[in-house]
């Protein structure tokens, strides 16, 4: 028999003055309670309390032992109810990681919408470009941008299709003619994206739906299609970039899109976690409202 369970019963005995009582209370035997007891005393070598046929009375190292014992089960019960509240209720320090691009421009507009509902949580939003080991690094949730997410011990949750689009300006279109086929960006001035595997090699989805690549070549490369935007709203060349980058410029026809009858492969956006059988609360909600957002993104 475990120590816990022995102070358990030893605690109910004094409480409900008799052994029939606390077994009742638990619904076990007489019996099973007295040698809970009986094991507790021979192990600590003392005895706890005095039983006669009319009633129990604790004894001296009883009585001391009992305000330990039951300060260690009120403390556990503690534990027990903070971890529960802490599985149920989100609270306390999430650490997310996000690209850049996408954390600065798209998560940072809906954060404090996320924080409101949630007052108990404090967020740290960790921005970047680089690969991040969520375990290693400490981070309790991510939002990636990929094609396809490799096997790992991660959860990867997708929540929407990001489309990847070419933009121009209109004056550079105006100076150097809009492509009408993939192959015309030869002869043009392209921006291209650096955190791919092939950052001068552009595939297209054709007319009919097979993959059409075309090598491409410009003046600027960037790891951030923050600046590619910027280049190209200077009227610099044509920029591959994603669609939440550019929404507003499209919207107010600063920038064009250029083939759209040719597009890009997609990008999804994925939530990713650790594996837990007891997923903490404050994951489950950033997630599950993250959902909610990308159930009808703004630059779909």
């Amino acid at each position: 028999m475990d120590q816990l369970s022995e102070l358990k019963a030893f605690c109910r005995v004094v409480e409900a003055g008799s052994f029939s009582a606390a077994a009742a209370a638990v619904n076990v035997s007489h019996t099973v309670v007295s040698r809970q007891v009986r094991q507790l005393e021979n192990r600590l070598g003392v005895q706890l309390l005095n039983r006669t046929t009319r009633k129990l009375a604790l004894t001296e190292p009883g009585r001391s032992y009992y305000e330990r014992a039951r300060r260690i089960l009120d403390d556990l019960q503690d534990a027990d109810l903070a971890m529960a509240q802490h599985h149920s209720t989100p609270a306390g320090r999430l650490r997310i990681n996000a690209p850049m691009a996408f954390g600065t421009l798209d998560l940072a507009l809906w954060l404090p919408r996320f924080l409101d509902r949630y007052p108990e949580l404090q967020v740290e939003l960790v921005c970047n470009d680089r690969h991040v080991d969520l375990i290693e690094d400490g981070f309790d949730v991510g939002l990636r941008l990929a094609r396809d997410m490799p096997d790992s011990t991660l959860v990867a949750r997708k929540l929407a299709t990001m489309t990847t689009l070419l933009v121009a300006s209109p004056s550079y279109l105006q100076r150097h003619g809009t492509p009408v086929v993939p192959a015309d960006l030869a002869r043009h001035n392209c921006l291209t994206y650096t955190i791919v595997p092939r950052p001068q090699e552009w595939t297209f989805v054709m007319p009919d739906g097979d993959l059409h690549s075309v090598t491409v070549r410009g003046s600027l490369q960037a790891n951030t299609g923050v600046a590619l935007r910027q280049a190209a709203l200077g009227g610099i060349g044509i920029a591959t970039t994603a669609s939440f980058i550019v929404q507003n410029d499209l919207a107010q026809e600063s920038l064009i899109p250029v083939l759209p009858g040719y597009p890009m492969r997609s990008r999804s956006l994925y939530a990713v976690y650790p594996q837990s059988h007891h997923l903490p609360a404050k994951v489950r909600a950033f997630v599950e409202f993250a959902a909610d957002i990308y159930r009808q993104p703004a630059w779909s």
